[in-house]
């Protein structure tokens, strides 16, 4: 199937400040994202269809600034930071909103948002190099499409309403925090129990919270190679006033040091929700929220790295 050429015109002339969007670009090596996004071709039947590597930069400007399909296809039209990130030149004319949907819809067939996830968070870890000490898992609930999606479920806790929902779990590096393992299920999946999908290999010391407590998280951690550092709710001492004083004591120790390196995971959160718009999912189905959540981890790697390396 033929597929549109683009950027043959003469471009702008180069900016003489580099943007954060030149900076991010120049991350990747974008040819081997564009091998493994060659075998998709999204345009209706007898049309020549876009070149897919710069429709998935597209999709990237869309989880950055929380871009509406519509929105996207505007911004992309009279942005030149925009054009010039995808590769589009001034004048010739970019995707329209039914050509993301068609893009995504091959995405999700082909299962390639978890390969350019793992293609792409393999090559920031080569540039943000540090030696890796631990491994920060935990969980984040996200509101689903509809709830009508019958493939989400029903999240509850003991202080907040309950709602319909998708959880994403999240294993990310403790010193970079950049994110190295994705998993998505219903919203009411048990932490513990799933916690071993987004452990990636030789995890060091694994830092969570409470709800990762057992031996299911525990054997699966120590499998990998890892030591658990979970927090605990309570340990045993004596009747006695002095022995539950000591046990107090240390119980208090062990999760301070805990939480001091936990909180870290917060920030990935932080910044998906309040900046990425990742409050509720898009589309309806567990593939199109992997999608969507594989998109926004992809898109908060390439930023954290480029402040990592600026601030180096």
């Amino acid at each position: 199937m033929p597929r549109r050429r683009i950027g043959q015109e003469t471009m702008f002339e180069a900016p003489a400040k580099r943007s954060g969007l030149d900076e991010i670009a120049a991350l990747i090596n974008w040819a081997e994202i564009d091998a493994r996004l060659a075998i998709i071709h999204s345009a209706p039947r007898g049309e020549a269809s876009w070149p897919p590597l710069p429709m998935f930069r597209a999709l990237l400007l869309a989880v950055w600034h929380d871009l509406s399909d519509v929105k996207l296809a505007e911004s992309l039209d009279d942005r030149a930071s925009f054009r010039r990130f995808c590769g589009f030149a001034r004048t010739e004319p970019t995707p329209e909103r039914t050509a993301f949907v068609r893009f995504r819809r091959e995405l999700v067939r082909h299962g390639l948002d978890d390969v350019l996830f793992e293609a792409i968070t393999s090559q920031l870890k080569t540039r943000a190099v540090q030696v890796k000490t631990g491994t920060l898992v935990d969980a984040t609930v996200v509101g689903s499409a509809s709830k009508g999606d019958g493939e989400a479920g029903w999240s509850g806790h003991r202080t907040r309403k309950s709602i319909h929902s998708y959880k994403a779990h999240v294993g990310a590096d403790a010193d970079t925090v950049l994110v190295e393992k994705l998993a998505v299920t219903p919203g009411n999946a048990h932490d513990g129990r799933n916690g071993e999908c987004a452990l990636p290999d030789n995890p060091g010391e694994v830092y969570a919270d409470s709800a990762y407590r057992g031996r299911v998280f525990e054997e699966a951690v120590r499998a990998r190679g890892g030591t658990p550092r979970v927090v605990a709710t309570g340990v045993w001492a004596k009747a006695d006033a002095a022995s539950q004083r000591e046990a107090e004591r240390r119980l208090a120790e062990w999760n301070h040091a805990i939480h001091k390196v936990r909180c870290r995971v917060e920030k990935i959160f932080g910044t998906w929700k309040r900046s990425y718009g990742f409050r509720r999912m898009r589309w309806r189905g567990i593939a199109n929220a992997r999608l969507q959540t594989n998109l926004t981890a992809i898109a908060y790697n390439l930023k954290r790295t480029a402040n990592i390396l600026n601030a180096a």
